[in-house]
This record gives structure tokens, sequence and C-alpha cells, in this order.
């Protein structure tokens, strides 16, 4: 493991030998899941607690070669960004994971690595809706068999809801569930942090 001796992030502060968590955000593709991380992130730090965005499809596009989409490469990846995200959340600072991750035995790799600092936060919004935002054209690529492997698509895998998510939002700027998620956080960090200003 690679200790954080000493840093800081956004003006925050991290005390070492504390732990943060882990906070996966699933959802449909373009349902919202990279905003309301981001905002979740910016929540947390405006309340002195340290946080990170581990955005899927960023890393996927950092990662030489990238990651294919088939089952074997997603199972791969998904394993990849649990080990990272945990390795993460056992410094002081809380990961938000922004990912699809669409069947649950991925999201539940990262569960067991990281429980009881687990929240995991399900951004539901429909297909159509999901459709209405989708400006990288990701679903027609789908329906026009471009992008067969598109997880929730007309032609493609299923996406697999969680079955008790902490938090449940309606979309990336759901306030309510992004105060929920951000009392979540503070509940699995306990009543001593370890993240000052």
């Amino acid at each position: 493991m690679i200790a954080i001796e000493h840093a800081s992030c956004d003006g925050v502060e991290m005390d070492p030998g504390r732990e943060g968590c882990l906070v996966w955000v699933t959802g449909r593709p373009q349902s919202g899941k990279s905003t309301f991380a981001n905002a979740l992130a910016r929540g947390l730090r405006d309340r002195t607690i340290a946080a990170i965005v581990l955005d899927g499809d960023a890393l996927r596009a950092a990662m030489s070669p990238p990651p294919g989409y088939d089952e074997a490469a997603r199972e791969a990846f998904y394993a990849t960004l649990a080990a990272w995200a945990a390795e993460l959340a056992a410094q002081p600072i809380v990961v938000v994971v922004a990912a699809t991750a669409h069947q649950r035995r991925f999201r539940a790799t990262a569960q067991r690595l990281t429980e009881p600092r687990w929240v995991e936060v399900y951004v539901d919004a429909s297909e159509e809706t999901c459709r209405e935002r989708d400006r990288k054209g990701l679903y027609r690529a789908a329906d026009a068999g471009r992008l067969p492997n598109l997880p929730g698509g007309s032609a493609a895998l299923a996406f697999e809801a969680p079955e008790a998510p902490t938090v449940v939002a309606s979309g990336g700027h759901d306030a309510a569930a992004i105060a929920s998620a951000i009392a979540a956080v503070e509940s699995a960090l306990g009543p001593v942090r370890g993240l000052r200003r």
C-alpha cells in the first residue's frame, strides 16, 4: 500500500492513520452518474471531508492499451477499478466512483473490499430519460448495431439495478439525494473522521 503521509485536496487536509470510504455511483449510461459524483465530492469538501472522483470513462481513456468491452475485458476492468478505489479508500479520503458496472457482481467486489466503509448510490433514470440526455449518441449507435455492448441499450447487455442501494437519486442534480449521500458518508466514516481543514 502507498501510504499518504500528508496531503490536501481542494483546501481540505487529510490526517494520516485514518481510513476513508468508498461511494460507488451506478446507473445506466447517460443517467447522470458523473454529474452526481462530482456534486457529491464538492458537497463533501464543503463539509471539510476530503474526496476525489474516479470516473470510469476517464480511467478507461487513460489506460494503455484501453480496455475492451467484451465480458472478460469488462470483468477485468471493474476488478481493477474496485481494487484501485479500495486502495485509495484505505487512506484518509472518500473515493467517489462513477461507473456503470452493469452487473451487480462487479459492484459487489468493491463492496467486499471496503465494507462497512461502503455507500452505493443508484442514479435511477429510465432508458427513455437516458436517451434524451445522450449527447454522446451512445443509444443511437447501439440501435444501429455499432455499439452492441451498451449496457441497458435496446440490443445490449442488461443493466442490473442495485437491490438495496444506500441512496437512490433521480438524476445527477438530485439535491436531496446528494444530501442523503453526504449523510451516509458521514455515518460510514464514524464520529472521528480524521479529515480536517
